[in-house]
């Protein structure tokens, strides 16, 4: 399968994606041509890929550290364990970090390696649906704080990112489904026929059929590189990536990290983010039930946990892309195209709140 490229000049690199890639050290070779490697994982996905992932790293100054799996650790406490790791290996700047596991993994080592001797080389290596689709391409590497998800971080991309669709078989279910709110929300944002295919191909992809998984990490990362090369740092289009997580990050800071996965909470926020648009007049209700329909299908939520029109305010207040005090939003002018928009009545948000969280303005 050929590869997909991120077009960023010097920072430029390539998204490998296929089955087997793991098992193969030539793969990795080329993505990891450092001698000096520390790699970062998790007691999760150690066990089932660091074995494999050593041996095709065979030859090389290897070091790994094992951090607690979950999305309450990715903390500025465990960026320290990382950076611990990195001090003790004695490594130097000509040296690569490689993040083997989901989202949490690669954002913490991303942001290490951002940090350490002013930045180094890191390959991400996501063994996650979410994260090869999403959170593996870009460059975003960050923790989270008490006030809010992803507040502490930087831009750092990676010198290679390697899509290991084998990985996926020992997904949790859970886990899949998390990712495939990912999935949607690429054909939502911007591929009307994109989202037609996923809607026809949702059993499939819920059954990990290798050609339809292949296709869709494929085409999502696609629509990522076109908008992470025209904007690389969000200063415009590029936060259109965040449909629903607006009104998802809300859910997750509220409830607790790790309660509700991610992409969990995206599905609700991209509910909600339909819902706002329809009551501005750009979608008909039709198209809102078409989207709860897909997510219902695909195994993701589409109830909010009732936090509160006030506390989701907060909440939201705290998102980064809020200028002036105003709360941006990613809404949808249609299914398959989206707009980043501060625009919209206040009285309109407060009822799609109201609606979905709990409170007045119902």
């Amino acid at each position: 399968m050929p590869d997909v490229h991120i077009d960023l000049g010097p920072r430029s690199y390539d998204i490998r994606i296929g089955p087997g890639l793991l098992a193969q050290p030539a793969v990795l070779e080329a993505a990891v041509p450092a001698r000096d490697v520390l790699v970062v994982t998790n007691a999760t996905v150690a066990p089932l890929y660091l074995e494999t992932l050593q041996r095709g790293l065979a030859g090389k100054r290897l070091g790994s550290v094992i951090l607690p799996d979950g999305e309450q650790f990715k903390t500025l406490e465990t960026a320290a364990r990382v950076l611990d790791a990195m001090v003790a290996q004695r490594l130097n700047r000509d040296a690569c970090a490689v993040a083997l596991g989901g989202g949490v993994i690669g954002d913490l080592t991303g942001f290490a390696a951002a940090c350490y001797q002013r930045g180094i080389d890191f390959v991400q290596v996501p063994t996650t649906l979410l994260a090869q689709v999403d959170s593996s391409v870009g460059g975003k590497t960050g923790v989270n704080h008490p006030g809010g998800k992803n507040l502490i971080g930087a831009f750092h991309q990676p010198r290679a990112v390697i899509a290991d669709l084998a990985t996926l078989r020992t997904l949790p279910p859970r886990e899949l489904r998390a990712g495939l709110a990912e999935v949607a929300k690429y054909g939502l944002l911007a591929d009307a026929e994109f989202l037609d295919w996923i809607e026809q191909h949702a059993h499939d992809l819920l059954n990990l059929d290798t050609d339809a998984l292949a296709q869709a990490v494929r085409r999502s990362c696609e629509i990522k590189a076109r908008i992470v090369a025209a904007d690389e740092r969000e200063h415009d289009q590029r936060a259109l990536l965040n449909l629903g997580h607006t009104f998802g990050h809300a859910i997750e800071n509220a409830l607790g990290y790790g309660e509700w996965l991610h992409g969990e909470a995206v599905a609700v926020g991209m509910l909600l983010a339909a819902d706002l648009s329809c009551r501005i007049g750009w979608l008909d209700r039709a198209d809102v039930e078409r989207v709860r329909a897909l997510l219902t299908r695909l195994g993701l939520p589409v109830a909010a946990p009732p936090i509160g029109v006030a506390r989701a305010l907060d909440l939201m207040a705290m998102d980064k892309k809020v200028l002036a005090g105003r709360i941006r939003l990613v809404l949808l002018r249609r299914l398959g195209e989206a707009v980043v928009s501060g625009d919209y009545p206040a009285d309109a948000l407060q009822a799609t709140l109201g609606a979905h969280f709990g409170g007045r303005n119902a």
